[in-house]
């Protein structure tokens, strides 16, 4: 295997659609970062799991994992709110704030098992078109720019709103490359290419003489780091939301038409994770 560079940052995501937290070190498994996506926001009148592709105002929201005295994860998430307040999940006043927050009424749900809880990951659908059109509407594309093929997505992608038992959308381990930001960032330097925009879980900073968007030209190969071994599934097609305002972020359009007209529309990559292990910042990352 060839060496390609070490993991510059960890990004994990306790709440689905709202801002993450940053960590040192992370147990990695086939389930992905140990409490990513361990909670999401239910709208209410639609009953269901919703996303910042549909509710960008969770951006402005950030989610913590609380840990316990001996540093485990406790089983609760901290949220903080735009005016700069904190709630955790076991607040009854909690769904309300959020509900003012994205303007729907909705409730923070933590994961449930897939077997006995198959509706609470159903997509809504008023009829058997409307929630397509929902969906592509979502990819914010202008006329003329391509979408991904929305029209044959798999059996359970058009039944369920995530990957059925999780609230992770396509895949648990979404990786980035410093080479693909810095190379974005020479296309368009008006914007600001923020990691944070994008919502990785690795960013991988390459060698120096790495360029360009470096991990597309891993897709079918694997990653190495430490013992657990990452196969490169998918590239990520890129959605409105990387335009929204988020902390320390503002509105940016052109992000997501630089990315449309000079990245085929793609921006990182998706891996399917085998075995497990901890994962560290500094860690070496090997491609074969």
């Amino acid at each position: 295997m060839q060496a390609v560079g070490r993991v510059q940052s960890i990004w994990r995501y306790p709440v689905k659609g709202m801002a993450g937290e940053s960590v040192l070190e992370c147990p990695l498994g086939r389930g992905g970062l140990l409490g990513d996506r361990a909670w999401a926001v239910q709208d209410l009148q639609r009953q269901e799991i919703q996303s910042c592709k549909f509710r960008p105002d969770l951006l402005r929201c950030r989610a913590q994992q609380r840990l316990d005295d001996q540093g485990a994860l406790s089983g609760h998430v901290d949220v903080r709110f735009p005016d700069g307040s904190v709630m955790g999940s076991d607040d009854p006043a909690i769904d309300q704030q959020i509900s003012s927050i994205i303007g729907y009424a909705s409730v923070l749900q933590a994961l449930r098992p897939f077997a006995e809880n198959q509706s609470f990951y159903r997509r809504y659908k008023a009829d058997a078109d409307t929630w397509l059109q929902e969906l592509k509407a979502t990819f914010a594309r202008e006329p003329g720019e391509p979408l991904p093929d929305l029209d044959n997505l798999p059996a359970d992608m058009q039944e369920y709103v995530s990957l059925p038992g999780t609230f992770f959308l396509v895949s648990p381990l979404h990786i980035l490359t410093s080479a693909s930001l810095q190379h974005m960032q020479q296309i368009n330097s008006a914007a600001d290419w923020h990691v944070e925009r994008f919502r990785p879980n690795l960013v991988i900073e390459t060698l120096p003489g790495m360029s360009g968007l470096v991990e597309q030209s891993w897709l079918g190969r694997q990653i190495r780091i430490g013992d657990i071994e990452i196969d490169c599934t998918a590239s990520a097609p890129r959605c409105g939301a990387v335009t929204r305002a988020q902390s320390r972020l503002s509105d940016d359009t052109s992000i997501l038409r630089s990315i449309v007209r000079a990245a085929q529309q793609n921006l990182g990559i998706y891996g399917s994770i085998q075995g497990a292990g901890l994962i560290r910042v500094g860690d070496e990352v090997l491609v074969g």
